[in-house]
């Protein structure tokens, strides 16, 4: 039996160590929004926090969060549902066209900006080097950061329909 917490909740688990955390999330726990991309920590579509730090989850033990804290994309809103600053930023300046990597980008920025709180674009583009987006928004989620953080204003719908075309 595994024991760890995840988005918050206790949970004890009776499963292969060598089961990657990935799997776990998905397939044992039914949270789907950790996504799986490559299977060799190369692209950043499976990030999740383990003590608050982004882990490739595709590769990571699930012994590894024996007595520790995982976050998913589905724990990153607040307790009442409300979105955090990343996730608003990113549906405000329509960060994603296929979405398929975007819950690995948003962990790995909510973990920038509680480190970074004021990244610069050098912080922003070594922070998500490791997450790579077949549909090249680089652009849209440098802004997104940026607009967390509260560098810069959202974009307003005329300008985001205009930046999406």
């Amino acid at each position: 039996m595994i024991e760890f917490t995840i988005n918050g909740q206790a949970t004890s688990l009776d499963a292969d160590p060598n089961m990657p955390i990935l799997w776990v999330v998905r397939e044992k726990l039914g949270m789907t929004g950790t996504k799986f991309g490559c299977g060799i920590a190369a692209c950043g579509a499976c990030t999740v926090h383990l003590d608050g730090e982004p882990v490739r989850s595709c590769s990571t033990p699930l012994s590894a969060a024996e007595g520790r804290a995982i976050t998913t994309i589905e724990g990153v809103s607040g307790e009442d549902g409300e979105l955090s600053a990343v996730q608003q930023a990113w549906i405000s300046e329509q960060v994603p066209q296929c979405g398929y990597c975007q819950s690995g980008q948003i962990m790995s920025a909510t973990a920038l900006l509680r480190d970074n709180p004021a990244p610069s674009d050098d912080d922003i583009d070594a922070a998500m080097s490791g997450n790579i987006c077949r549909c090249g928004t680089y652009k849209r989620i440098r802004q997104a950061i940026k607009v967390a953080a509260g560098l810069e204003t959202a974009q307003s719908e005329d300008e985001a329909q205009e930046s999406a075309a």
